[in-house]
């Protein structure tokens, strides 16, 4: 997307402000740290921000880099040009010179002098500056003063935020950090940057979040109490936010041996009465699909997440995909129930969390809730509250609540398929559980008609879990032509939609977070009214719209799919429809 000058138009939007800045450098070089920095600089100064985290999966070395888009309106995601490309290594100038807008400006290494000569550049010894500060590990300070003196903030704004965010360092390594930030806006004192603007320091909108911080504050919210794990790329920052964040809580995290572990840990969290959930990605979900039919089998509530990354086996571990929710829906042997959600966004995120902690307990199911890198590992600005509920309802019974406690049978047959739970250890009544098939005592059972009746007893459920299902988010679903997505492909399509009506197609948009049990009826009733349908995904066989067209009837027109690991943007989808539209 290309920078628009002071109240231009834009996708049917007055924009004043609309600029991308990337940063590259090696593993190690704290290319995220620049990006924070400037992400809380701007956020502070009352802007919208963005900004997505690439990177390789190894500790040093090889090409990580950040890009950061900068708004006075709201930011739905990454743009394929920048204005502004900071090289710390060798390689940003060489691999991404071609993505610099005509007015942008690269600032490279003074070490790079010859790199991309064809470019306008700007040669800044970041390395050289930090180390005159007290050390060359600031390099990323000087860079981050570089680029926000260039789109004109003032140096004490950055300041003050530079104080906040390294406050845990002790106070002469703050005023280094401030003192390379000096020599970066010294370095660039002289530099016309036609994308910069008139800052006007205001009040900061919403709060800077990640999606993996969002899943983590849902669970928080919902009185998770325990929770185990095996780290794997990119859930792990979900049980880190957990662990800061739960530190004076009622909360216990736990690291296990391994995958197999955490979910086992988790079931048995949650045998015992407390709200437990997990997070892992494909492999490590591949590795828990036996616990997840143990907590089906005993009616466990758990909450699994999947920060989705391509496959099969270790993939690319650090990329986005989008490939696992036929096997979510799917996983584990034979059939049962469960919640699928996916998020599109880190509020989305929190309340996804949230409902799939009470849906689990409410109907003694387990729910998935599939996340993926881009929107793990991303930062954005929410304006949505993250209302806490007062209080929480336990789904559960102890003795006072039994007629007989002697004669409690924990899966007692029920219309509706739920019995009702009473704890282990938590009262008179005897709580009898395995994993094998059982009567409605808890006891094994290869009674044919005990079998059959169990296994309708819980499938009944499904038709209070289906009531709970909402229906897709849609924009302009009145639209010859819709765009259908799931998960965090949702502001790319919002985007999209907005570019393609701005040039006269009628475009609208349907954006799915709840999955499974899947909203039949209120799919169908908006993809009636459509003459076509293209599915947008990021895996290689259309998942979701193979499952609308099993569950609806409805077939997609044509599909853009993308495999690559890289995050998709409204700049693709508005090509693709462009080409292909009727």
């Amino acid at each position: 997307m290309e920078y628009m000058s002071d109240n231009s138009y834009f996708g049917g939007l007055c924009m004043t402000i609309d600029i991308s800045i990337l940063v590259g450098g090696e593993a190690g070089q704290g290319i995220q740290t620049v990006g924070i920095l400037m992400a809380r600089t701007c956020h502070a100064a009352g802007l919208y921000v963005t900004m997505i985290n690439d990177f390789e999966s190894r500790i040093r070395g090889g090409h990580s880099f950040i890009q950061l888009r900068i708004s006075d309106r709201p930011v739905l995601g990454p743009t394929k040009t920048n204005h502004l490309i900071v090289g710390l290594d060798d390689r940003t100038a060489e691999l991404h010179a071609s993505e610099l807008t005509e007015d942008g400006l690269m600032l490279v290494r003074k070490q790079n002098a010859a790199a991309a000569t064809e470019y306008k550049n700007r040669q800044v010894d970041f390395q050289g500056l930090a180390q005159k500060a007290g050390s060359k590990i600031m390099s990323n300070t000087v860079a981050a003063g570089s680029c926000l003196a260039l789109l004109g903030s003032p140096s004490d704004h950055f300041e003050t935020v530079i104080k906040t965010m390294f406050e845990d360092l002790d106070e002469k390594r703050v005023e280094q950090n401030i003192k390379a930030a000096q020599y970066g806006y010294k370095a660039v004192a002289n530099v016309a940057f036609k994308p910069s603007w008139q800052w006007q320091l205001g009040t900061p909108r919403g709060r800077l979040i990640d999606g993996a911080q969002a899943v983590a504050f849902g669970a928080l919210a919902s009185d998770c109490r325990f929770s185990a794990f095996y780290p794997m790329s990119p859930a792990t920052n979900i049980i880190q936010a957990l662990i800061d964040w739960g530190a004076n809580l009622p909360l216990v995290v736990e690291q296990a041996e391994d995958e197999i572990a955490a979910v086992n840990m988790v079931i048995g969290a949650a045998f015992a009465g407390v709200r437990a959930m997990t997070a892992t990605s494909g492999g490590g979900f591949a590795l828990m699909t036996e616990g997840l039919g143990l907590a089906a089998m005993t009616e466990t509530p758990i909450v699994i997440v999947d920060a989705q990354r391509p496959g099969p086996a270790t993939g690319l571990p650090t990329r986005t995909a989008q490939a696992d929710l036929q096997f979510s829906i799917h996983a584990a042997q034979d059939e049962f129930p469960r919640f699928v959600f996916a998020p599109g966004t880190p509020y989305e995120a929190y309340q996804a969390t949230a409902r799939a902690m009470e849906l689990s307990q409410r109907f003694q199911v387990p729910s998935i809730i599939l996340l993926d890198q881009y929107l793990a590992d991303s930062i954005f600005v929410v304006q949505e509250s993250f209302d806490v509920p007062e209080s929480i309802t336990p789904h559960t019974i102890d003795d006072a609540g039994m007629d007989n406690t002697e004669g409690y049978r924990r899966y007692t047959l029920t219309e509706g398929g739920v019995s009702p739970r009473a704890l282990p250890c938590q009262g008179r009544a005897l709580v009898k559980a395995c994993s094998d098939e059982h009567d409605e005592e808890g006891h094994i059972t290869e009674d044919a008609d005990m079998r059959e009746a169990m296994v309708k007893k819980r499938f009944a459920k499904l038709e209070g879990m289906q009531r709970e299902i909402r229906p897709p988010n849609t924009i302009h679903a009145d639209a010859d032509t819709l765009l259908v997505c799931w998960g965090s492909l949702e502001g790319a399509i919002q985007e999209a939609v907005t570019l393609l009506r701005a040039a006269g197609h009628d475009c609208g948009g349907i954006h799915f977070v709840d999955l499974w049990p899947f909203p039949n009826a209120a799919t169908s009733d908006i993809l009636a009214k459509a003459k076509q349908f293209f599915m947008v995904e990021q895996n290689h066989t259309a998942q979701l719209g193979q499952i609308i067209r099993q569950q609806t009837g409805f077939q997609y027109t044509d599909a853009l799919l993308k495999t690559n690991g890289r995050p998709m943007r409204a700049d693709e989808i508005y090509t693709f429809i462009e080409s292909t539209i009727k």
